[in-house]
């Protein structure tokens, strides 16, 4: 079903909802004139009203969201699929070509290049799908160990820079620690690696251009330190600012269709830093204004 289709469904089920509920409540206004005098009937009447209207709420608020929910996993399939098919595409297209036409050394180092970083490409989609599924597992098993998380952050920023080709001034790294301390949390160094890898990509991909993107670890007290994100792209409005954590949620709008995404990357973000007893929050002025994203860690205890 379309966008448009899921928006007419949603008008739909509120409407009917709220002619339902004045209808019931119209019904109880005259039961209620009509019986005054009789105090059982009243009573019954008025309880049996306001279950059936409690329960057409109920229904829309649920029928609501349920399509609400189709329309996210439609986007996500549709996404998805995208970011499968356009790097399996472009493989097929160079392999093709270097099968039919006679190459120069120069040139077939270049298509290879282009076909590994296509590889890599379809490799994080396929790895965020299955993190996704595995991160938000009630009961998973974490690999804890004590890691320093601004040595975590520096390698993510290195491998950050690197898959998308920024220049070095693109990403600014700064530490906010006492001298002589060190950002130490307990926790599972794949699943950490993973919220900062992804942070940083959301940064990087709304962050518009030129790509300035700030990155600090800071120690809030004794027994907090967090990891700031932010750029100067194009923000999020205040209702948004919670949705963006729910698992295939993308901002509607032009930005999300120009921006290609799975809405999973927030999602996993929240998802392990609630499992490391921690949280995660973005903040920003408006849309157009920039967003800082902070994931906020339990300090380690001293060994």
């Amino acid at each position: 079903m379309a966008t448009g289709g899921h928006r007419k469904s949603i008008a739909f089920f509120i409407t009917l909802g709220a002619c339902l509920v004045a209808l019931a409540v119209t019904l109880e206004f005259g039961w209620v004139v009509q019986n005054w005098r009789n105090g059982v009937l009243l009573i019954l009447g008025v309880l049996c009203s306001a279950v059936i209207v409690s329960g057409v709420v109920l229904n829309t608020i649920f029928l609501v969201r349920e399509i609400r929910r189709n329309e996210q996993h439609d986007t996500f399939i549709n996404a998805v699929t995208h970011e499968l098919k356009t790097p399996v595409a472009s493989i097929r297209l160079y392999l093709q070509t270097l099968q039919s036409h006679e190459i120069d050394e120069a040139k077939r180092r270049e298509f290879y290049n282009i076909m590994l970083a296509d590889s890599d490409r379809l490799q994080g989609t396929i790895e965020q799908v299955l993190r996704a599924g595995t991160t938000g597992r009630s009961g998973r098993h974490l690999n804890r160990s004590r890691v320093d998380l601004a040595e975590i952050v520096r390698d993510c920023l290195a491998l950050a820079g690197l898959r998308h080709h920024l220049p070095e001034d693109a990403l600014r790294y700064t530490e906010s620690l006492p001298e002589g301390e060190h950002a130490t949390v307990v926790g599972d160094m794949d699943e950490l690696k993973a919220a900062v890898s992804n942070l940083l990509d959301n940064a990087i991909k709304y962050s518009g251009t030129p790509i300035s993107v700030q990155v600090e670890v800071a120690k809030l007290d004794a027994k907090q330190v967090a990891i700031r994100v932010t750029d100067h792209g194009v923000g999020i409005s205040g209702p948004e600012l919670k949705r963006i954590f729910k698992r295939f949620y993308r901002i509607p709008g032009a930005v999300a269709t120009r921006v290609k995404g799975t809405g999973l990357g927030l999602f996993i973000v929240r998802s392990v830093a609630e499992k490391h007893g921690g949280r995660a929050y973005a903040e920003s002025p408006g849309s157009g204004l920039g967003s800082t994203f902070t994931l906020q860690l339990p300090i380690a205890p001293p060994q």
